[in-house]
């Protein structure tokens, strides 16, 4: 039974989002001694065997094998985890840390629309409205790029994260279309998918990763244990207690903290776009979940 959210909650959702807000900073230490695929690579297959090692402690089983839920399973993983996070970690060699976690903010608007017409949740004017604030706020932060498509590395980079948060989008669809399966169980698989796909690209492309450093071997290590795995954990916590629309507070977080991140340890510099694009897609996306939002703060 969910319940109003306790001060419990409160911490575990802001500590949830400078997890995941600090998630594209750490990527980005993890690329100065690691290729793309390997930081992907290693984040995937260090989560799968913590929440695999946490299903043997917990005595949680493997699901039945049923055709159609091992097909979400494999569709989930690759949408969730092995082409979301190769495409974020090639994307962050050439843009800002903070320029990834920006783009994670649109998952949300461009699930609406999923959702409308491959789900059982309609679009309405309200929440029309918000989408396509948070898309112009989306075109604002990539305009630049587009204009120079052909022209360098950053303009598909940019393009690379914007299409890891539609992968993201895709994946919470197929997750919420998903046969009833336990929430740590299917992040577990999922990871084991995406490791399994991972791991044999890496090894042509990249070859067996060795240490590279004190600060992105730690970074490599940092990104399969606390984002991926702990954080986790923690989220099936927070929605079992307080609710998955309390837990949408999460996407207003990542945005800022990505930039703050970014600014302050990694020296970025933020164009004032950045800015804009941050004030009109947290703008759109308080719209377009306007109510859900006043139900979770009022409980009315």
């Amino acid at each position: 039974m969910v319940h109003q959210p306790t001060s419990r909650d409160w911490s575990g959702v802001i500590t949830l989002g400078l997890i995941w807000g600090g998630t594209f900073m750490v990527v980005a230490m993890a690329l100065e001694g690691y290729g793309p695929v390997t930081v992907a690579t290693a984040r995937t297959t260090l989560g799968a065997v913590t929440l695999l090692g946490l299903m043997a402690v917990t005595h949680r089983r493997m699901p039945s094998p049923s055709a159609g839920l091992w097909g979400f399973i494999v569709i989930i993983g690759i949408l969730s985890t092995a082409l979301p996070f190769v495409l974020l970690s090639w994307g962050q060699q050439y843009v800002p840390s903070a320029f990834a976690g920006l783009s994670m903010a649109a998952i949300p608007l461009m699930v609406l629309p999923l959702a409308h017409f491959f789900s059982d949740e309609p679009m309405n004017l309200r929440r029309l409205l918000g989408v396509s604030l948070g898309f112009s706020g989306a075109l604002v932060l990539i305009g630049p790029g587009l204009a120079q498509l052909g022209t360098g590395a950053e303009p598909l980079a940019q393009l690379a994260c914007i299409g890891a948060a539609f992968c993201y989008s895709c994946a919470s669809i197929f997750t919420r279309r998903c046969p009833p399966i336990d929430p740590v169980t299917l992040a577990a698989l999922t990871l084991v998918v995406g490791a399994v796909i991972l791991v044999p690209i890496m090894l042509v492309t990249e070859g067996i990763p060795g240490w590279e450093g004190t600060r992105p071997g730690l970074a490599i290590l940092v990104l399969g244990l606390v984002p991926t795995a702990f954080a986790t954990l923690l989220r099936v916590s927070i929605i079992r207690s307080a609710g998955s629309v309390f837990l949408t507070l999460v996407n207003y977080q990542v945005p800022i903290w990505s930039m703050v991140f970014g600014a302050w340890i990694l020296s970025e510099a933020l164009p004032i776009r950045f800015y804009i694009a941050l004030a009109m897609i947290l703008t759109g996306l308080a719209i377009s979940q306007w109510f859900s939002l006043r139900k979770m703060l009022t409980g009315r």
